[in-house]
Formats: structure tokens, C-alpha cells, sequence
């Protein structure tokens, strides 16, 4: 799906979309994908593991978005009054990137013992991974398996690319950069009207 011309393109207004941000070096093409999301009308929502904190503050996110970012399954601001299950009974789609091979494993076999592991799982919505990690942990048939399990029950994968890498060598398991995750989000969007529209109909 091709992108808007123009910056002003308000197509995704009234959906909402919660970004779960995971720890690598990719963390910081997905400010720029949040951003641009924001920019075309869709409310965006970050969950960060503690990993992902360490590359982006949930300050750079929060301004990007105007909402608190969630850190925490014992820690949500209680001015939201938001949980886990309200908050992806709400979405209309979520997207886990950088998705490292530890959510990836963790979402193929249904572990739930942090809040992105726990958001994930009781997903109401489509989910779409855009992974990212060294090329041997790509290539590891135990990623891999994992993978395929998560597009057979119908998780869209986006990426990896292929390119340089931040541990210097070259070779799939780049995170697709921001406007294909970003074109990504908006096709599985925009199958369907966004949650809130239903609701008040």
C-alpha cells in the first residue's frame, strides 16, 4: 500500500495501536515509526521491556505520543486506569519491534511473565512482528520453528532485512526500517474500521 503524499494524511484517524518496544538498536527506527503513525491520526500507545529502556527512554516516546508509556504490569499510572486486558480489548492492532528472538520464542509458546509477554497473550486484535537480532540467532532453527508457529496461528512477520548489522557483520536480521513497518501497520489497519467506529455504531 502506498504511502500518503502528503504529511497531512489523517488516513488512519480513530484507530488505536499499541507499539511494544523490545531491546535492541533497532528501538530508534521505531520512534520514527511511531511518529509517523501519530501523524496520520491513529492513537498510539508504547509498552517497553526493561531491555528496550536501555536504548530509548519512555520520555522520547511519551512526547512522541502524548500518553504515558507502559513499563510495568505492577506500575500502570493510575490516572489511565488502564490493565493489560482493557488496554488490547481496545487496539486495533499491536506491533512488537524490535521483536528480539526472546518475545519471539516467548509469543510462540504462549509465556506470559512480564507485561509485553502478558500484552501479547491476550491480544484481541492483529499482531504484527518486526524482528531483529544477529544473523546466526535468525538463521537458528529454534527462531526459525518459532516463527512459523506465529504465522500459522496468523501473526504478520515483516522483515528482517538484510544489511550491516550493530555486532558489525552482514547479513539478514536488520528491522525493516520505519516506513515499511509503518506501511505494514497501516494495510492491517485499515482492513477493517477502526474498534471505536464499530462500538458506536
Amino acid at each position: 500500500m502506498p504511502r500518503p503524499d502528503a504529511a497531512h494524511s489523517t488516513d488512519l484517524e480513530g484507530y488505536e495501536v499499541l507499539v511494544g518496544v523490545c531491546g535492541g538498536i533497532a528501538a530508534y527506527k521505531v520512534c520514527d515509526a511511531v511518529s509517523t503513525l501519530v501523524q496520520r491520526g491513529a492513537g498510539v500507545t508504547v509498552a517497553m521491556t526493561k531491555a528496550g529502556r536501555k536504548f530509548v527512554r519512555p520520555l522520547t516516546f511519551q512526547a512522541l505520543t502524548g500518553r504515558r508509556v507502559l513499563t510495568s504490569l505492577w506500575h500502570t499510572d493510575e490516572a489511565c486506569d488502564i490493565q493489560h486486558i482493557s488496554l488490547t480489548d481496545a487496539v486495533d492492532l499491536i506491533v512488537v519491534a524490535p521483536a528480539t528472538a526472546n518475545i519471539i520464542a516467548k509469543m510462540a509458546v504462549g509465556i506470559a511473565d512480564d507485561l509485553m509477554s502478558t500484552l501479547v497473550l491476550s491480544a484481541a486484535s492483529p499482531l504484527l512482528v518486526a524482528p531483529a537480532m544477529n544473523t546466526r540467532m535468525w538463521e537458528n532453527p529454534a527462531v526459525q520453528t518459532n516463527c512459523a508457529a506465529l504465522k500459522d496461528r496468523g501473526v504478520a512477520l515483516v522483515g528482517p532485512a538484510e544489511g550491516r548489522l550493530a555486532c558489525g557483520t552482514v547479513g539478514p536480521g536488520r528491522m525493516v526500517e520505519a516506513a515499511a513497518l509503518v506501511d505494514e501497520a497501516a494495510t492491517l489497519l485499515l482492513e477493517h474500521p477502526p474498534k471505536r467506529a464499530v462500538q458506536r455504531a
